[in-house]
């Protein structure tokens, strides 16, 4: 279920990413594993302001979209894979926004979010670290970045990885824990200006996507010193924020990507009905047509998994269960559905004359990004055991 509101702006948005964004798709300007450069951002964001269609999922009294109405507007934004970039409904700034949104102060809402809102900067979310030896990897419990107090100013000490965006980012977000309990002890997270000497980036990995600006940096973190008043929210409910902010953008990547799939069975359809083998249409070989057959259904089960969790967010409830069901759900039916477009167009599936290749790398990355498939059974697992420990009054 939407609202009249939502699908006027989706239909804007719509129009904007098939006519406008899509032409880009064949743009040159790439960086060193294939993500569009800045210049390319800023110039289609441009043409998104002019068209009315930046930021659309955030109105202009700065209020929200229902999450149902989001997903309405990001699954068309996600058209394209650069469509997000455009309209600026691309991670990690849409979950940036919605959490400052949400927790930041006024003076830290005037500083950063502003920006964020209006495309005119990129951001970046600093709370992943890396897996080597005992290292926190996708278990932020065991973070090892630290935050102490310092006279008016906070020191942040430690390394980061998978920093989406951190190339290039004006804004960021930095989840580090606090050494003394007096201090207010726990996560704590904070709002910093980019670049800055104490935050170095020691390796941009080529990766299987290539999607987003910056790649996935692994960053060194060396006496960065913080404002006070730059602490989002309050001292030790680092790991409450970002439950705020995962939750939902979680939720927006399947719509995103979803966009994405979409786009790319039209893409597969259309092949499958023109081109012809043994006799007849590729689309009339039944191990095609059926392919594209269960591509709908994956669609449409996609779409309604995506409203259901959407549903539950717009309560006000937290979530986090349902958010992470349809992570997996929706993660591992985009990834079927992309394979089996590749696999319909046969040897032009897997080339750059179309989309389709990117949409499979872009899924397949998606699968593991914003917590593996696998993290997210286990944490419903334990949830199932709870309850039922519960029932029984344990």
């Amino acid at each position: 279920m939407t609202t009249e509101r939502a699908r006027a702006i989706a239909d804007r948005v719509e129009r904007f990413v098939r006519d406008v964004v899509v032409p880009y798709e064949q743009d040159p300007r790439r960086d060193h594993h294939g993500a569009p450069l800045d210049e390319m951002v800023y110039e289609m964001r441009d043409k998104a302001r002019s068209a009315g269609v930046l930021t659309p999922h955030i109105l202009g009294d700065g209020d929200h979209l229902t999450q149902r109405e989001t997903a309405t507007v990001l699954i068309k934004s996600g058209l394209s894979p650069l469509g997000p970039l455009a309209c600026n409904t691309m991670a990690p700034d849409e979950g940036n926004m919605y959490l400052l949104g949400k927790v930041g102060s006024q003076h830290l809402k005037d500083r950063f979010l502003e920006q964020l809102v209006s495309g005119r900067a990129r951001s970046a979310f600093f709370m992943t670290e890396p897996a080597d030896g005992d290292g926190a990897g996708s278990d932020p419990s065991m973070m090892k970045t630290t935050c102490r107090l310092d006279g008016n100013h906070w020191v942040i000490d430690g390394r980061k990885t998978f920093i989406t965006g951190a190339e290039g980012a004006s804004v960021g977000i930095v989840m580090a824990k606090a050494e003394d309990v007096a201090q207010g002890g726990g996560a704590c997270m904070f709002l910093v200006d980019l670049p800055d000497p104490a935050i170095r980036i020691d390796d941009v990995p080529n990766t299987i996507d290539s999607s987003m600006p910056g790649g996935h940096a692994t960053v060194t973190i060396d006496n960065l010193r913080v404002p006070a008043d730059q602490m989002l929210g309050e001292a030790g409910e680092g790991f409450k924020y970002a439950q705020i902010r995962l939750s939902p953008a979680r939720l927006s990547h399947c719509m995103r990507w979803l966009g994405c799939c979409i786009r790319a069975n039209e893409i597969a359809t259309d092949y499958a009905n023109r081109r012809h083998a043994f006799g007849k249409a590729l689309v009339d070989h039944e191990g095609v047509g059926f392919m594209l057959a269960e591509n709908l259904i994956d669609i449409k089960q996609a779409e309604l998994m995506i409203d259901w969790c959407a549903g539950v967010l717009d309560t006000g409830s937290l979530g986090t269960a349902e958010s992470s069901m349809a992570k997996v759900a929706v993660s591992e039916a985009l990834m079927r559905i992309a394979d089996r477009c590749v696999q319909v167009m046969g040897g032009t599936g897997v080339t750059d004359k179309t989309i389709v290749e990117q949409v499979f790398r872009e899924v397949r990355a998606f699968r593991i990004y914003d917590g593996p498939t696998e993290v997210h059974k286990w944490s419903l697992a334990k949830k199932i055991k709870r309850d039922w420990k519960a029932a029984q009054g344990a």
